[in-house]
């Protein structure tokens, strides 16, 4: 009894310790490949509490083999567009300027019912109200109302992220890499002197400094 005591308190602080480490995310937040590591963590945690003849080492080991690898992922996610697109795929619109794509919703294995559920659960009735409902790659709803005066409203583009120009968003948003380094001249920049640059949600650029430049 003592030692299954022992052994649950051990694995218990692991766990959490290895959680924590992880990142703070709520469970509905967590992208596919977290939601993985997760359950796998929690049935090697439980093994070793259930039955005593086996060693405590064998739970340990496994769960600290998987924390070394989502830091690892992590890590190749923020550096790399195309492993963030492979690991977490691409948020999905699902409704723009009010028009419902079912093409859409067929590949992310969505009905119709759902997502007016959905809407509905973020007080959206009326779908033509609405100017983007995105399907993110956390499974979760994202809704943007239109503007009430009338005003096209543009999603967010990342274009320029530690070092790498996203020239294929530059393509779908109609712009060239000359426009790029004409705002980075009229900003009097450096791409070496950015953190990151967006098309923000007027259609505008925007930037942030690397914080040692500032």
């Amino acid at each position: 009894m003592f030692i299954f005591l022992i052994r649950t308190t051990i694995l218990y602080a692991l766990v959490v310790i290895v959680i924590r480490l992880m990142g703070k995310r709520q469970i509905g937040e967590l992208e596919p490949f977290e939601l993985v590591v997760t359950i796998m963590i929690s049935d090697l945690a439980s093994l070793p509490m259930q039955d005593a003849r086996l060693p405590l080492i064998n739970g340990v080991i496994p769960i600290l083999t998987l924390l070394f690898i989502q830091i690892l992922l992590s890590e190749v996610e923020i550096k790399s567009k195309v492993m963030r697109n492979v690991l977490d795929g691409k948020p999905t619109i699902l409704i723009k300027d009010g028009k419902v794509d079912t093409n859409q919703l067929s590949r992310q294995r969505l009905s119709l019912s759902e997502l007016l559920e959905e809407l509905r659960i973020q007080g959206c009735i009326d779908v033509n109200d609405i100017a983007y409902a995105i399907w993110e790659t956390n499974g979760q709803l994202s809704v943007i109302k239109k503007s009430e005066n009338g005003n096209n409203i543009f999603l967010p583009k990342v274009i320029y992220f530690k070092g790498e120009l996203y020239e294929e968003i530059l393509q779908a948003e109609n712009k060239t890499v000359d426009w790029f380094e004409k705002q980075l001249n009229d900003n009097k920049l450096k791409k070496d002197d950015l953190d990151f640059a967006l098309i923000d949600c007027k259609g505008k650029f925007q930037y942030q400094r690397k914080e040692n430049n500032s």
